[in-house]
């Protein structure tokens, strides 16, 4: 337990977790866990949720109060985003911190307020963004962010972008990294195991660039491992589908759906390698995962990845088709370069942990409402 002042109530923005925790999702919960093992016996930590059909137990984090609120979620963040009201108060009672889990603030009559940016895709390419992401965060981030008290973010390149681009000042800005998960390292590589991609199905992963070089890859080898995409899908992903249903990717290339966090380990331990090729990631949760279970990474050289792998990680350019394919057969057939890449990847997430990210965070709540 770590001390920080008499009686800190803090309420955290649940939301994203509620159903699927895909990177934010999983982000959120875990950062809420962590925070739990780091409160006073006198602090509290509320989660809070709303939503019209979409039910938030007691005991998801236990020891976490829960605010449920039985509102639905588009009209609660239109009325938040667009007129301030209602102060979260009204809904959650009072509280010192009111850290939402996104961009914008969440309303409050007496918290301090705090946001979390994870990148800033949304000002760039609002066309791969949907729903009230593309109605409000370009517009609004850059209004919301300089008023927080604090704008939590997950790298430096991150808070870089938020300096720079928002105008937020560089001292109300709080890197808190993903920590790496507790699994332990698989006890060996898995030769020519499945190639992995971990991650919704969305134009900004590259999927479409995955797909040309594991084609190529087939080209140069035709008994290359099967690719296996792990994520939900998109409207933007039809084209990605349908391809994988139709020569030459047919029988080759498996959409495993949406993989529940119980379970990921388990498909992170069959894996050859990860491969992401996105074109920007604020961080890449799954590539910390894969150097956690001891698998090989390639990622773009774009965004946080390549900061986040280090020399753990085989980096291209994300639209260099001929050397994502090469770079993948390395792996295939070079198994001294797997070993040394898997034991750089292993050190490497040794250095992410959820209870220091969690350290940082309340001593910056305590800068703000100091």
């Amino acid at each position: 337990m770590c001390y920080h002042g008499p009686d800190l109530r803090i309420l955290l923005d649940y939301r994203p977790a509620l159903r699927e925790r895909t990177g934010v999702g999983e982000y959120v919960h875990e950062i809420a866990a962590a925070l739990l093992r780091q409160l006073g016996p006198a602090d509290a930590l509320t989660l809070f949720s709303s939503s019209w059909k979409d039910r938030l137990p007691a005991g998801r984090i236990p020891g976490a109060r829960v605010v449920d609120a039985r509102v639905p979620v588009r009209l609660l963040n239109l009325a938040w985003h667009r007129f301030g009201w209602p102060p979260v108060e009204r809904l959650a009672g009072p509280h010192d911190i009111a850290h939402s889990s996104h961009p914008l603030l969440m309303p409050a009559r007496a918290a301090k307020q705090v946001v979390t940016i994870y990148d800033l895709d949304f000002l760039d390419h609002p066309e791969r963004t949907r729903a009230e992401i593309r109605r409000d965060y370009a517009r609004l981030a850059p209004v919301h962010a300089p008023r927080a008290g604090a704008v939590v973010t997950i790298s430096r390149f991150t808070a870089d972008a938020i300096e720079q681009r928002l105008g937020v000042p560089a001292d109300r800005i709080v890197i808190c990294p993903p920590g790496a998960p507790a699994w332990p390292p698989r006890p060996a590589a898995v030769r020519r195991g499945p190639i992995l991609f971990m991650g919704t199905l969305e134009p900004r992963k590259n999927v479409g660039a995955l797909l040309g070089a594991y084609a190529k890859l087939r080209e140069m080898d035709p008994a290359a491992p099967p690719l296996w995409l792990a994520g939900g899908v998109t409207e933007a992903s039809t084209p990605w589908i349908r391809a994988i249903a139709e020569p030459p990717l047919r029988g080759h290339v498996t959409h495993l759906g949406y993989i529940e966090s119980e379970t990921r380990y388990g498909v992170y331990a069959q894996a050859s390698m990860l491969v992401l090729p996105s074109h920007l990631e604020g961080f890449g949760m799954t590539v910390l995962e894969a150097m956690t279970v001891g698998v090989p990474v390639i990622v773009s050289r774009r965004g946080a990845l390549p900061d986040v792998a280090g020399t753990a990680a085989q980096i291209i350019e994300p639209d260099d088709i001929q050397g994502l394919a090469v770079a993948m057969k390395r792996y295939l057939d070079d198994t001294t370069f797997v070993a040394v890449a898997t034991a750089r990847g292993l050190a490497r997430a040794q250095q992410y942990s959820w209870d220091a990210s969690a350290r940082t965070l309340l001593a910056a709540y305590a800068r703000v409402l100091a």
